[in-house]
Parts: structure tokens; sequence; C-alpha cells
């Protein structure tokens, strides 16, 4: 370090000590060490922010308030009573619902119905497609995203409801109705690889009329043959249960049996949360 004197007259550089006199030795600013400055800044990683109270509160209000969804399909035949049980099955569960005149569908009707208490909480959507025969194609587009097939029988139009019949008695086909025509559509349904493993209720309809077959029949001459023939399909969970889409009857058990088996189903097919 250089030392200076400094007197009146200004500072000048000195290397004696001796020869300062009364003149005061003091640091040189041009020896003086640079001003240290911090180092720079390095950039912040930003981590991820943990979720806040809102959106874990919201988390937890959703899970609680949300309800599962099943979408049910009804098949069958034109003619066999889809739409009207679709409309008995609103007026049951959605009591300020009208009842209201049904007319052949051309397409298809869908209508969501809420189960109030002691039911499961949870919603059915219900497709209703038409059964006409030009309209039988756009089925297997609906098996995918199904939890659950109902298959609704005209028990006044398939004769004595004995597939056995159809091999033997080819010339009385006006005596047995629909039966073949029932039956060919049925297999078809169950042989359809999109709806393997999907629970089927088969419904025999109209069993409020004088004219119609009893479901034990219905179930052992059709329903058992098909199941267990070799255009069946796989085994799979069924039922075969009567009812009359008009006056009611036997509706809310049909409904019941299709809630605890698509929740009994639910791993393989699981529900939409909405």
């Amino acid at each position: 370090m250089v030392r200076v004197a400094k007197d009146g007259d200004g500072m000048s550089a000195c290397f004696d000590c001796d020869a300062l006199g009364d003149r005061q030795l003091v640091d040189s600013p041009t020896d003086l060490e640079p001003p240290q400055h911090p180092p720079p800044c390095k950039p912040r990683v930003s981590s991820p922010r943990p979720p806040t109270m809102y959106h874990l509160f919201k988390s937890i209000y959703l899970h609680a308030t949300s309800k599962e969804e099943y979408s049910i399909l009804l098949l069958g035949l034109d003619n066999a009573g889809k739409t009207t049980l679709l409309e008995q099955i609103k007026a049951a569960y959605t009591p300020t619902h009208p009842n209201l005149r049904t007319v052949p569908t051309v397409g298809q009707n869908v209508a969501t119905v809420s189960l109030p208490p002691p039911n499961p909480p949870i919603y059915l959507k219900i497709w209703d497609v038409g059964g006409q025969h030009s309209l039988r194609g756009l089925w297997q587009s609906y098996y995918t995203s199904c939890h659950a097939i109902v298959f609704v029988i005209d028990s006044t139009d398939i004769g004595d409801a004995d597939i056995a019949h159809l091999a033997t008695d080819a010339g009385r086909n006006e005596e047995h109705g629909r039966l073949d025509e029932c039956r060919l559509v049925l297999e078809d349904v169950l042989q359809n690889e999109d709806a393997v493993g999907v629970p089927v209720l088969v419904l025999a309809n109209k069993q409020d009329r004088e004219d119609c077959v009893e479901v034990v029949r219905i179930k052992e001459g059709l329903v058992r043959k098909v199941f267990e023939g070799e255009k069946g399909g796989n085994v799979r969970d069924s039922r075969v249960l009567p009812c009359s889409a008009l006056t009611g009857t036997g509706v809310r058990e049909a409904v019941e049996w299709l809630c605890s088996r698509v929740k009994w189903n639910k791993e393989a097919r699981p529900p939409v949360m909405r």
C-alpha cells in the first residue's frame, strides 16, 4: 500500500517516513481495494405449488355430491312397448312428469331419472332405440357405452313362445306370430362382442292382456333356449320378468333389478360421475 503525506498544500507521495515531519500519513485512494459486489442471483426454480384449500374443499364437495350414472339400453321389436315402458319409468320416479301418449319411435328417445331413497343414489340414463328393421343397425353403436340391456318382448305376438315348434311347424308361421323374428334379433344382440358381460333383462310385456303368453312359458320356451344355445353368446347375468308397461305393473321391480346388477358389475363397466 502506498503511503502519502498530507499537509496544507495537498498530498505528496513519500516513501521515507523520517522526512514526513508534522505531516500525517494516510492511505492513498488509488490503492484502496475495489468494492465487493454480491454474486449474481441464481434464477429461482419454481416448485409445484400445493393445492389451495379452495381446490381441496372443492374436490371433496364434488366427490361427496356426485352421483353415479348408468346407461340402460331398451331394445326389442317394434310395437313391443319400449316407449311406453320408458314413460312409465319416468312417471314412477319423476312424480311431476305427466303421462304422455306415445308414438312409434323413429330414431331414439332418452331420459335420465334420479332414484329416490331407499334406492341407491344413482342416475339411470335410459335409451329407447327404435325397433323397426331399418333402425336395428343402430343398436350396436350403443353397446360399448351401455351398462345394461333391457330386451322387451310383446308377449301377445309370439305364439306359444316355444321356438322348438319353429323347426317342426315351419308352415304355421302365422300361429307363431313374430316368435322367429324375436329369436333372431335376441340372438344377434347376445352375439355382439361389445355386449359381452353386460347384464340382460328380458321383460315379457303386455302381461295385462288376456291373450298374453305366461312369463314361465316365455322363459322356458324362448329365452332359456336362446341363452343356452350355440348363438346365445357367453354366459351372462340375466333375468326374465313379467310387466305391463301400460299399467306400470312390474316396472319398479325391473328398475330395482337393473340397479343391483349395474352396481354389481361396476368394475367391468364403470359408471359416469355427474
